[in-house]
């Protein structure tokens, strides 16, 4: 899989900056780069310069100077891919970029696929192929939350997980299998009692594991926060508040919001995708009606909930709305009744409000959507919500094919315990034991192949 060629790619950002890095990798990186490399030490030589090192000169093209350059060298195996590897530090001019990478082609190295340095870094034992697919969640992250999951999956949180799953595994599918060479002895190498303890474990962690996407995916992506509740209770007021802007029509008349209208905000490190929803009510009007279908919808989705109600209503009213949104909220989701109106509502209503019985999953908080009064403490329900210290604490998964693979995985551990149960013999016990090994060595990479390899690194950056 590995081509030894040298490759090179434009590694910073398109377009045109103060500075510019252009990288080379493989084993003739540093004398293509030397080629076109001129020191104020004439005598000097790229090939004979320590690693580790940077060297300032020109890079020019035969006799024509390019740009004034900064070179960076890295040699094999103490480097990012493995190899050797140069980068160039030019000034940022777009001509200059191109000018360097057409010397570099001309001199040997030729353009680098999508995220082929990563690869290279897999191909040559750098990370395992979670902790490549890592790099392109950390260039991606656009909050602290997201750039946490990354980095710590880049780190090899996730891959230090998996492998000590794949250990014991090991052992065990070893123990089994050898009993099968000696079936005729009727000997017992694998204690099935702790066998039944450790595919227990096993069976929680992946499950753990598996149901953890929700969140990290809604990390990653920006927490889905609906906003629901009746019509003219504030909900869009709210929406635009929280984003400081008008996004939403806000009105007097009822039914103002049709549709679902999107928009996401980062709030303390954390992305949140908020949806502000049509307001439920019965109503013959065939527009609204699907409009209120989708807000049903996206209340299904959300991780958040945020139910607006209006103090000015009656409380048996406004308790009986809390109650229908209510059947509708599983016990993974937060939801966070919003008593809107708290500087004009009936004092009854609010009194009641603020001795209601909440689940653990419940909160509720009194707020003036229209003067942002007590948004703050709105605002830090919902990042309590979603518990994103655990973040630094807990492995998440965030990669949409690491989940499907967990799941395979989960199956297979679950076959293992139901076999334990039914007294199934070795040989088909070992077979479901190497089936969940198997999965879990495609999400580290110790088993793939070239299309699967192929699928991942496409998705990167070129220069990454």
């Amino acid at each position: 899989m590995l081509d030894q060629s040298t490759i090179c790619a434009i590694s910073t950002s398109p377009g045109m900056g103060a500075i510019a890095v252009i990288r080379l990798s493989g084993s003739e990186a540093i004398a293509i780069a030397g080629k076109s490399f001129r020191s104020p030490n004439k005598n000097k030589k790229l090939i004979e310069q320590a690693p580790n090192t940077l060297h300032f000169g020109q890079f020019t093209n035969q006799q024509e100077i390019i740009d004034e350059v900064v070179m960076a060298l890295f040699k094999a195996p103490h480097s990012f891919t493995g190899e050797d590897i140069v980068e160039i530090s030019c000034h940022g001019s777009t001509f200059i970029q191109q000018k360097i990478l057409e010397v570099l082609i001309e001199n040997g190295a030729r353009m680098a696929l999508p995220g082929e340095f990563t690869q290279r870094a897999f191909l040559n034992g750098k990370m395992d192929l979670s902790q490549a697919e890592a790099v392109a969640d950390v260039i991606a992250s656009s909050n602290a939350a997201a750039h946490k999951l990354a980095i710590n999956q880049m780190r090899g949180g996730f891959s230090k997980e998996i492998g000590a799953l794949r250990e014991q595994l090991l052992h065990f599918t070893a123990m089994v299998e050898l009993e099968l060479d000696f079936s005729e002895e009727d000997v017992e190498f694998a204690d099935r009692s702790e066998l039944r303890s450790l595919t227990e474990r096993i069976e929680r962690l992946l499950r753990k594991l598996k149901n953890s996407f929700q969140l990290g995916n809604a990390i990653k992506n920006g927490i889905p926060v609906a906003i629901v509740g009746e019509t003219n209770v504030g909900k869009s007021t709210l929406l635009n508040a929280l984003l400081n802007e008008d996004k939403a029509i806000v009105s007097d008349i009822h039914g103002t919001t049709r549709d679902v209208i999107e928009d996401v905000v980062n709030i303390h490190g954390t992305a949140f995708r908020f949806f502000d929803t049509a307001g439920i009510r019965e109503t013959s009007d065939h527009i609204e009606t699907l409009g209120i279908e989708r807000s049903y919808s996206k209340l299904e989705q959300a991780t958040v909930v945020l139910l607006v109600v209006d103090t000015h209503n009656p409380y048996p009213l406004v308790k009986s709305r809390i109650d229908k949104i209510r059947e509708r909220i599983s016990p993974g989701q937060t939801l966070i009744i919003v008593a809107n109106k708290i500087d004009s509502g009936l004092r009854d209503t609010i009194q009641q409000l603020e001795v209601l019985d909440l689940a653990d999953n419940e909160k509720i908080v009194f707020i003036a959507a229209r003067k942002k009064e007590n948004l703050d403490e709105l605002i830090d329900h919902m990042t309590h919500s979603v518990n994103i210290d655990t973040v630094e604490q807990d492995v998440i998964v965030t990669n949409a094919r690491h989940y499907e693979i967990l799941k395979h995985a989960h199956e297979a551990i679950l076959r293992v315990l139901n076999g334990l149960d039914t007294g199934i013999t070795g040989d088909f016990l070992s077979q479901d034991i190497r089936e969940c090994l198997h999965y879990l060595s495609e999400i580290t990479g110790e088993i793939s192949n070239y299309e699967v390899l192929g699928h991942i690194f496409k998705n990167f950056c070129i220069g990454k």
